[in-house]
C-alpha cells in the first residue's frame, strides 16, 4: 500500500485535473447521460455475444397471451398462457412490440433486439441513480461513482442483457427510488401522483414491490405526526390517498390477469413469494440442499462472494456513516427528508434479505431474487466513498490517493469484466477460493443457466472449419447463433455426430475426464467439449475407454438389449459390439428410483427420480457409455436408450433394492380392495421408506399414446387451510402431469411414481385418470392402530343394529364392524340416510326428501385389521330421530340394510 501512494504521488496534478473536469464541467444530467452512453454504445456491441436463458420463450410467451388477450383474442388469458401467468407482461410486451415492428422472424436478430432492449432498461435505471445519487449528496463526483458500482457489477451487468425479470425490476426500483425523493421534497400532488405510477408498475414487475408502498406511506404517516396545522394534514392525507389510487390504478391497468379478479392476482403473487412451486436442492458451501430449507447466511453469503471487494468495502462504509447520523441524533432522522430517505436505504438494503430469511422464503440460483437490492447498496457505497474523500479532503496526498485507489479498483473490475466476456455472471472474488482446481465447481453452482453453451458452440466453430455434428444440440442454444454459424452446425444432420458438448459438472460422467475441453474460468470448467469418435481423442483418451470397456466385459450384464448393461461397483457401463453408423449418436440414461426420495441429495424437484445420463464415444466398431452411480444410489433403475433422431426409446427395468417395483405391484394387486378394470391400469397407495406417501401407477401392456396421455390428480387435503386461499373454492389442489416426467416405460409396461404432498392434517381423497380413458377415487385408509383403539373402546358394549355390520351409534359417531371381513365385503358403496328430529336442520335441497344422504365408500373412513373391517363415520350435530344405513351397488340394487331408531 506505501509503495502505490508513493507512486500515485508522482503522478501530475493535472491528469486528475482533466479527468475531474471531463466528469463535472458538464450539467449535472449531462455528465451521468455521457457516462451512461458510453456503456450502452459498448453494449450494444456486445448485445449479440450473451446466450439465451432458460426462461426465455416463456417469458415472450407471457407477451404474446397478453397482447392476445387485450386485443380481444382469447377469452380468458389463462388459456393462452400455459404458465407462469402471474409474472409481469410490462417489459416483454415492449419487447415483442418491437419484434414484430421490425418484422423480425429468425431468432438470432429477435435475441439480438432483446438483449439489447433489456440492457437499455438497465443503463436507464443507472442514469437514474445517478440523479438520485446527485439529489442527495449535492456532489457530482459522488453521484458518477454511484452510477460507476451500479453499472460495473459483473454478475448483474451480464444479466442486464439475457434477465428480462430480476434486472428491470432493478431498474424499476431505482426510478421509484428517484420519485419517491422527488415526491418527499416536493411535496406537490403531482409529484406523488406520478411516484404511484411507478410505484404500480413496480408492483407489476414483483409483488415485492409492495414493500415500497408500505414504507411510502409510512414516511407519510411520520409527517402527519409532525404536521402543526389542519391545512398541512389535509394535504399529507390528500396526497397518501392519491398516490395509493394512482399506484392501485397503474397496477391494474398494466395487469391484464387482474382485470377479472384482482383478489386472486394479489393472493397468488403473495402466497409464491414464500411457497415456490417446486422445491430444488442448491448447491450451497458443498452440500446439496432444499430450496426450502436454505441457511439464513444464504443470501449474505452469495451477495458478499460475488460483489467486488472494493464495491463491498464503499458499501460498509457508507452503511456505518448513516448508522452514526442516525445514532447521533435520532429524533433529527425522521424529520429531516434527506436523513430520513438515507436511512430508508439502508432499510431497503437489509430489510428484505432479512424478511426472506424470517419468512423461510424457498430461494435458488445465488441471490438474483433479491438484484433489487444493490440499488440502495450503490448509493450507500457512494456515501462511503464521499464520506472517505471529505475525511482525507485536508490532507492532498491521502486525497490523491483515495482517488487512485477507487480508479484502480474499478479499472480492475473493468479489465476482469472484459477477460470473463461474456461470462461475467460467474464472476466470484477473493472471498473464496479461486486457486484450488474444481475447488468452485464443488462449492457453487457457476453457470446455472446454461449459457455457457452457446460460447462452447461458438469455440467449436472457431477451431474446425467446416460443417460439425454436435449431438443434441438444445435448441434454444442454436437459434440465436447467426444463419452463417447455424449452416455449419446442423441439427439431425443424419450422421455420426463430432462432439458432445455438456455439463462437466455432472457427477455421473467419470468420462469427461478424457479429453475434455472447455472454456476455463477460475481453475473450472464451465462447459466441456467431449470428441464421440476415436479418430478426434487423444491416446491417453482412448487408453482409459479401453479399460473401462475391458472392466466392464469381465462380468455379466444385468440387461441384454441392442446394448448389454453391466453394473460394477455402482458403475453402468452401456457396451454394443459391431454398433451400426445409425446407433452411434444413442443417448444412454439411467431414472433411479430411491425408496425414499427426501433422503437423496441429487433429488430434483417434485420428481421422484434422478436421472443421469450420457452418449457413447465410438472406440472402432464399439459404442461403449459409461454412468458413475452415487454410492447411496439405491431402489428400481430404468435403463434407457433412445435413438439419435428421437423417433422412440428402448426402457428396461432393473432394481438395485428388493422388493423391486414388480414385486410391490404384485403385491399391491393381490391386496386391492378394488376391482380390476377392463383398461388394465391400476394406480396403487404405498409409503415411501420415510412413510411419505405415494402413487404407483402400472399398467402391463401400455400403448405409446396411452403412456403419452396427461394425467389428471386432483388431491383433496382434510383441512382446507392446508391449500393455499385461491384454492379454497375447488377445495383441491391440481397436480396433473405427464407420465414419462414421473416414471418410464420399460418393456412395454407403464410405470409411474407420484410423491404427494405432505399435509399436516393429511390427504382426505385422491380423484386421477387419463381423459375418457380411465378415472380412480382412492380414500387415505386409516392408520390400523387407530382401527385398534376403536375397536378396543367398543369392548362390552351391544351394538344399535346388526346385519351384515354391526353398527355403535355413540359420542357423535357411527361405527361399522364386520369381525371375519375380506376385500370383497367392503368393495360395495355404503348408503346412510340420516333423518333428523326437525326437518328446518336440513339444508334447502334436502329437506323436501327428509333425511340427509350421507353415502360413503369404506375406506374413505376405514380400514381392516387383523382379518377384522372398522369404519367411524361422524355424525351432524343437530338432534336426529332414526337412521337407515346399508350397502348397495349402483345401478343394481341393495346388499343389506338396517334402520337404527335414536337411543
Amino acid at each position: 500500500m506505501p509503495s502505490m501512494l508513493l507512486t500515485l504521488r508522482h503522478i501530475p496534478p493535472q491528469i486528475f485535473r482533466l479527468i475531474r473536469r471531463a466528469l463535472i464541467l458538464p450539467p449535472p444530467p449531462y455528465s451521468g447521460l455521457l457516462v451512461c452512453a458510453l456503456f450502452l454504445l459498448a453494449g450494444v456491441v456486445a448485445a449479440g455475444d450473451y446466450g439465451r436463458g432458460p426462461d426465455a420463450a416463456n417469458q415472450r410467451q407471457i407477451a404474446v397471451g397478453n397482447r392476445d388477450y387485450i386485443l380481444g383474442r382469447a377469452d380468458r388469458i389463462e388459456t393462452i398462457i400455459s404458465q407462469d401467468v402471474v409474472y409481469s407482461a410490462v417489459i416483454e410486451l415492449p419487447l415483442l412490440l418491437a419484434e414484430e415492428a421490425l418484422g423480425l422472424e429468425d431468432y438470432h436478430y429477435i435475441h439480438r433486439l432483446r438483449t439489447t432492449l433489456t440492457h437499455l432498461i438497465f443503463i436507464i435505471g443507472g442514469w437514474f441513480c445517478y440523479r438520485l445519487a446527485y439529489r442527495l449528496f449535492d456532489n457530482r463526483l459522488i453521484a458518477i461513482l454511484s452510477l460507476l458500482l451500479y453499472l460495473l457489477h459483473p454478475r448483474l451487468y451480464a444479466h442486464s442483457f439475457f434477465n428480462s425479470k430480476d434486472l428491470p425490476f432493478l431498474s424499476m426500483f431505482m426510478i421509484a427510488l428517484y420519485l419517491l425523493e422527488r415526491a418527499f421534497r416536493r411535496d406537490t400532488i403531482g409529484a406523488f401522483i406520478l411516484l404511484g405510477l411507478g410505484v404500480g408498475l413496480l408492483i407489476n414487475l414483483r409483488i415485492m414491490g409492495i414493500m415500497l408502498l408500505a414504507a411510502a406511506l409510512a414516511m407519510r404517516g411520520m409527517d402527519l405526526f409532525y404536521a402543526r396545522s389542519g391545512p398541512e394534514r389535509k394535504q399529507i392525507l390528500l396526497t397518501a390517498g392519491l398516490f395509493t389510487l394512482a399506484a392501485g390504478l397503474t397496477l391494474y391497468a398494466v395487469t391484464p390477469y387482474a382485470w377479472v379478479n384482482p383478489v386472486d392476482y394479489l393472493t397468488i403473487n403473495l402466497n409464491l413469494t414464500t411457497n415456490a412451486l417446486t422445491v430444488w436442492p442448491q448447491l450451497f458451501q458443498g452440500k446439496l440442499i432444499p430450496s426450502n430449507e436454505l441457511p439464513p447466511h444464504y443470501l449474505p453469503v452469495w451477495f458478499s462472494i460475488t460483489t467486488p471487494p472494493l464495491i463491498l468495502l464503499l458499501g460498509l462504509v457508507g452503511i456505518a456513516a448513516v448508522a452514526v447520523k442516525a445514532l447521533r441524533r435520532p429524533g433529527a432522522v425522521f424529520r429531516n427528508n434527506r436523513r430520513r430517505f438515507l436511512l430508508f436505504l439502508l432499510a431497503g438494503f437489509l430489510l428484505p434479505p432479512l424478511a426472506a430469511a424470517l419468512l423461510g422464503s424457498d430461494l435458488f440460483d445465488d441471490w438474483r431474487y433479491f438484484y433489487f437490492v444493490y440499488g440502495p447498496f450503490c448509493l450507500l457505497a457512494a456515501l462511503g466513498g464521499g464520506w472517505l474523500l471529505a475525511a482525507l479532503s485536508r490532507q492532498r496526498q491521502r486525497r490523491v490517493g483515495m482517488y487512485g485507489l477507487v480508479g484502480m479498483g474499478l479499472g480492475l473490475v473493468l479489465i476482469q469484466m472484459a477477460q470473463l466476456h461474456p461470462l461475467q455472471y460467474s464472476y466470484f472474488n477473493f472471498l473464496v477460493d479461486r486457486v484450488t482446481p474444481e475447488y468452485l465447481r464443488t462449492q457453487y453452482p457457476l453457470d446455472y443457466w446454461g449459457l455457457a453453451f452457446r460460447k462452447g458452440l461458438e469455440d467449436l466453430l472457431e477451431r474446425h472449419p467446416g460443417e460439425i455434428v454436435v449431438a443434441r444440440v438444445d435448441r434454444k442454444h442454436w437459434e440465436t447463433l447467426p444463419p452463417a454459424a447455424r449452416q455449419r452446425l446442423p441439427r439431425g444432420a443424419g450422421r455420426s455426430a463430432d462432439y458432445e458438448l455438456t455439463n462437466p459438472f455432472d457427477p455421473s460422467r467419470p468420462d469427461l475426464a478424457f479429453n475434455s475441453v472447455g472454456r476455463r474460468f477460475y481453475h473450472n470448467t464451465l462447459v466441456a467439449v467431449r470428441p464421440l469418435d476415436s479418430a478426434r481423442m487423444t491416446p491417453a483418451a482412448v487408453a482409459a475407454y479401453q479399460e473401462l470397456y475391458r472392466q466392464a466385459i469381465a462380468g455379466e450384464p444385468i440387461s441384454r438389449g441392442d446394448y448389454a448393461v453391466y453394473l460394477d461397483d455402482q458403475r453402468l457401463t452401456f457396451v454394443r459390439e459391431n454398433c451400426p453408423a445409425d446407433s452411434r449418436d444413442a443417448w444412454l440414461g439411467v431414472k433411479v428410483f430411491p425408496p425414499n426420495p427426501e433422503t437423496y441429495p441429487d433429488f430434483r424437484g417434485n420428481r421422484p427420480y434422478v436421472a443421469y445420463g450420457n452418449y457413447g464415444v465410438q472406440l472402432g466398431d464399439t459404442c461403449l457409455a459409461v454412468l458413475q452411480l452415487p454410492d447411496y444410489a439405491q431402489g428400481d433403475l430404468i435403463l434407457i436408450q433412445r435413438n439419435a433422431g428421437f423417433p422412440g426409446q428402448d426402457e428396461e427395468l432393473y432394481s438395485l433394492s428388493r422388493p423391486g417395483w414388480r414385486e410391490r405391484i404384485a403385491a399391491a394387486r393381490q391386496s386391492s380392495p378394488r376391482p380390476a378394470r377392463p383398461d388394465g391400469f391400476t394406480v396403487f397407495l404405498e409409503p415411501d421408506a420415510a412413510g411419505r406417501n405415494r402413487l404407483l401407477y402400472a399398467k402391463g401392456e401400455c400403448s405409446p399414446a396411452e403412456y403419452k396421455t396427461r394425467v389428471t390428480l386432483h388431491i383433496y387435503p382434510e383441512n382446507l387451510a392446508d391449500l393455499p386461499f385461491y384454492l379454497w373454492t375447488g377445495g383441491f389442489e391440481n397436480r396433473d402431469f405427464r407420465l414419462p416426467d414421473y416414471g418410464g416405460r420399460p418393456g412395454g409396461e407403464c410405470l409411474a411414481v407420484f410423491l404427494l404432498p405432505d399435509y399436516p392434517d393429511g390427504i382426505r381423497e385422491i380423484r386421477t385418470g387419463q381423459s375418457d380413458r380411465w378415472s380412480e377415487v382412492l380414500y387415505f385408509p386409516v392408520d390400523p392402530e387407530q382401527l385398534r383403539a376403536d375397536y378396543a373402546a367398543l369392548a362390552g358394549i351391544e351394538p344399535a343394529a346388526r346385519d351384515y355390520f354391526a353398527l355403535y351409534w355413540r359420542d357423535g359417531h357411527l361405527t361399522y364392524i364386520r369381525e371375519s371381513c375380506t376385500a370383497a365385503d367392503t368393495a360395495a358403496g355404503f348408503f346412510l340416510h340420516i333423518v333428523p328430529v326437525d326437518v328446518a336442520d336440513l339444508s334447502a335441497e334436502r329437506r323436501p326428501a327428509g333425511f340427509a344422504n350421507a353415502d360413503f365408500a369404506f375406506a374413505r373412513y376405514g380400514g381392516s385389521f387383523d382379518g377384522k373391517c372398522l369404519a367411524v363415520v361422524a355424525l351432524p350435530d343437530y338432534p336426529i330421530k332414526e337412521m337407515r344405513t346399508g350397502q348397495y351397488v349402483p345401478g343394481q340394487r341393495e346388499v343389506w340394510s338396517v334402520t337404527i331408531a335414536a337411543p
